[in-house]
C-alpha cells in the first residue's frame, strides 16, 4: 500500500492548542518560530497514551521502563545501526541530558566547542555545566556547510575539552557526513575531548542524504562520543518529557553511569510511553507520510520564496522541518524577525539567537499545512512593496 503526505490538522484545531507555539501571540499571527508541528499524533502514540489515561497509569517512571531496548531497535531499522542496550539511559529531555553529560566531562572553565550558527540553547547549557563556550563556525562553501575541521583541531590542540555537536545541523539542516564525523572523532580521541552529538532531527533525514549516528562512524567515535536524543522533535511530544543518552565505550558508559540517579528520574512516565511508541515499529508508516509532506514543504518554500521574496537566500535543508533563509538584501534590520511578526504578522524565530552568523537571517518551520506556509510567505512578501 502507497504512503500519502501526512495532512497536517485544521488551523481552528491548531489554534485550541495550549503549547508555546499557539499560546505566544494572537490569532491575528502565523505561529511559525518555535520547533512544533501541526500532524497529528502517530496513532500508536495516541493509543498508549489514552491507554495510560484510562487506566491511571501516571505514576513514577519506573527503573526499567524498557526504552533502551525500543530505541535500540529503532536505530537498526532507520540506520542499520545497532547500539547496546545496556549502554542506553534516559533522562528528561536532550538539552538536560546535555548539560549532564558536559558536567561529566569537563572541568569549571574548560571550553566547549560548539559550531554556529546553531541551536541557541547550545550557548546556555555549556554554560550551565560550568563550561566557556568555544565558536567555530560552520564552513559555508556557498553549496552546502561543513565543519571546520582544520579550526577545530587546533582549538583542541590549544586544550578545549569538548565539541558539542548538532548532527543533522539546527538550523542549516546539514547531515554531517560520515567521514566528517569520522574525522572529528580522530581529532578528539588524539586530544582526549569528548564529543556530545544531539541527534533528535536525525529521524527526519530527506533522501538522498544519509544520516550516520556519530557512535558509528568509527572505533574513535565510540571511544570518545555521547549520542543525546529524543522522539520529541519528530513526533511533536516536547510537552512529555523523554529522552536518551547512548555510548559506545565502557569508559563512556561509566561516565554515564556515575551521574546522579535523579538524572533518570527526570523522565516522565507519560514521556517514555510516548517515546516507545513512536520507536516502535508501528509508528514506521506514520513516520514515513510525514517525511514526504515535510518533503513537500522544503521544496515548496524554495518556490515560494522565489515567487514572493526573491532576493532571499535559501538552501533546500538535508534534514528537518526548519528552514535557515537570509534575508538581509531585504534590509529589515540584523535581527529581522521582530520587524516582519509586527509589519506580516508572521512569527519566526530570530536569526541573531542562534549566532552573530544569523544576522540577517530568520528560521521558518514548514511543519504546516502547505496552505498556511504559502499563507505566510505571502504576507512577508507584501512587505517588499510596502517599506
Amino acid at each position: 500500500m502507497s504512503v500519502l503526505p501526512l495532512q497536517a490538522l485544521p488551523i481552528e484545531l491548531l489554534r485550541q492548542r495550549s503549547s508555546t507555539k499557539w499560546r505566544s501571540y494572537g490569532d491575528d499571527v502565523i505561529p511559525m518560530f518555535v520547533a512544533e508541528t501541526d500532524y497529528p499524533l502517530a496513532p500508536a502514540i495516541t493509543a498508549a497514551l489514552h491507554r495510560a489515561v484510562e487506566i491511571g497509569d501516571t505514576g513514577y517512571t519506573p527503573p526499567r521502563p524498557g526504552i533502551d531496548l525500543d530505541f535500540a531497535d529503532f536505530a537498526e531499522r532507520r540506520w542499520g545501526w545497532r547500539p547496546d542496550p545496556s549502554r542506553i539511559r534516559w533522562t528528561g529531555d536532550v538539552m538536560m541530558g546535555v548539560v549532564e553529560v558536559l558536567r561529566g566531562v569537563t572541568s569549571p572553565g574548560d571550553r566547549v566547542i560548539v559550531t554556529p550558527p546553531v541551536y541557541p540553547p547550545f550557548y546556555d547549557t555549556v554554560e550551565e555545566a560550568g563550561a566557556v563556550v568555544e565558536r567555530i563556525p560552520l564552513i559555508d562553501d556557498g553549496a552546502r556547510w561543513h565543519l571546520d575541521l582544520d579550526s577545530i583541531e587546533a582549538a583542541l590542540a590549544g586544550g578545549a575539552r569538548a565539541v558539542l555537536l548538532c548532527n543533522p545541523h539546527n538550523p542549516t539542516g546539514t547531515v554531517h557526513s560520515r567521514e566528517s564525523l569520522a574525522a572529528l572523532a580522530r581529532l578528539a580521541h588524539r586530544y582526549g575531548a569528548s564529543v556530545i552529538s544531539d541527534e533528535i532531527h536525525a529521524p527526519l533525514t530527506h533522501a538522498p542524504a544519509v544520516f550516520t549516528p556519530f557512535l558509528d562512524a568509527g572505533d574513535e567515535a565510540a571511544a570518545v562520543g555521547y549520542i543525546v536524543t529524543s522522539a520529541s522533535k519528530t513526533y511533536n511530544l516536547a510537552g512529555l518529557k523523554c529522552a536518551v543518552i547512548v555510548t559506545g565505550a565502557e569508559e563512556t558508559a561509566a561516565v554515564v553511569r556515575a551521574l546522579p540517579w535523579e538524572v533518570e528520574w527526570r523522565a516522565g512516565l507519560f514521556g517514555v510511553i510516548a517515546n516507545r511508541a513512536a520507536f516502535s515499529a508501528e509508528s514506521d508508516r506514520w513516520l514515513a507520510s510525514l517525511l514526504l509532506a515535510l518533503d513537500d514543504n522544503r521544496r515548496l518554500l524554495a518556490d515560494l520564496l522565489a515567487e514572493h521574496l526573491p532576493l532571499a537566500r535559501y538552501r533546500v535543508p538535508e534534514a528537518g522541518f526548519l528552514a535557515w533563509v537570509d534575508v538581509s538584501a531585504y534590509c529589515w534590520g540584523d535581527n529581522p524577525a521582530p520587524f516582519i511578526r509586527r509589519e506580516a504578522q508572521v512569527a519566526l524565530h530570530h536569526g541573531p539567537l542562534f549566532g552573530v552568523e544569523g544576522i540577517g537571517h530568520v528560521r521558518i518551520n514548514v511543519g504546516c499545512a502547505p496552505e498556511v506556509l504559502r499563507e505566510a510567505i505571502e504576507r512577508i512578501g507584501r512587505l517588499v512593496d510596502s517599506v
